[in-house]
């Protein structure tokens, strides 16, 4: 990836995390927007596993027909990342290739614990901070990733007709 498309999707994924804030975020709304991911990927007929959780306790979790427990393995590393650096997973790998090196070469974790690869994203609430994680995984880690900011802007443009 050539350094200014890099910077440019660096920026982008930063204005998500800015636009992509929760009023709050309970048992229901991670049942609302777990069910909004599920059906988009299930219209789209995309094998991915989507998981909620908040402070570490799963909330939401439906494998799709086509997955199998790599994705939960794939989840957990994710979103180890998001809890480790507060930012999405996709995020913290490309600003570590911004840096000129691999996120493993930068930060020295273990690769079976952590990911930085698309598809966790931070539950962020406003006036409190990142809580949580959405996570989707079965697709490429970019589509991964914008599948569950479709989710999120869908879930805040209901709240916001409500």
């Amino acid at each position: 990836m050539a350094n200014d498309d890099l910077t440019a999707m660096i920026e982008e994924l930063e204005d998500q995390e800015r636009r992509l804030r929760l009023p709050g975020f309970d048992n229901d709304d991670a049942w609302q927007i777990g069910i909004i991911l599920v059906e988009t990927a299930a219209s789209r007929r995309a094998p991915v596993t989507v998981d909620l959780r908040r402070n570490g306790q799963q909330l939401f979790h439906y494998a799709l027909p086509g997955t199998n427990a790599d994705n939960d393995a794939w989840i957990a590393r994710k979103a180890a990342v998001v809890d480790r650096f507060g930012f999405s997973s996709l995020l913290v790998g490309r600003q570590a290739l911004a840096s000129g090196v691999t996120f493993e070469e930068r930060f020295r974790l273990d690769p079976d614990r952590y990911a930085a690869h698309g598809g966790s994203f931070p539950v962020h609430v406003h006036g409190v901070g990142v809580i949580g994680t959405i996570t989707v995984s079965g697709l490429p880690e970019v589509e991964d990733h914008m599948m569950v900011v479709a989710g999120l802007e869908q879930y805040l443009d209901d709240l916001a007709k409500n």
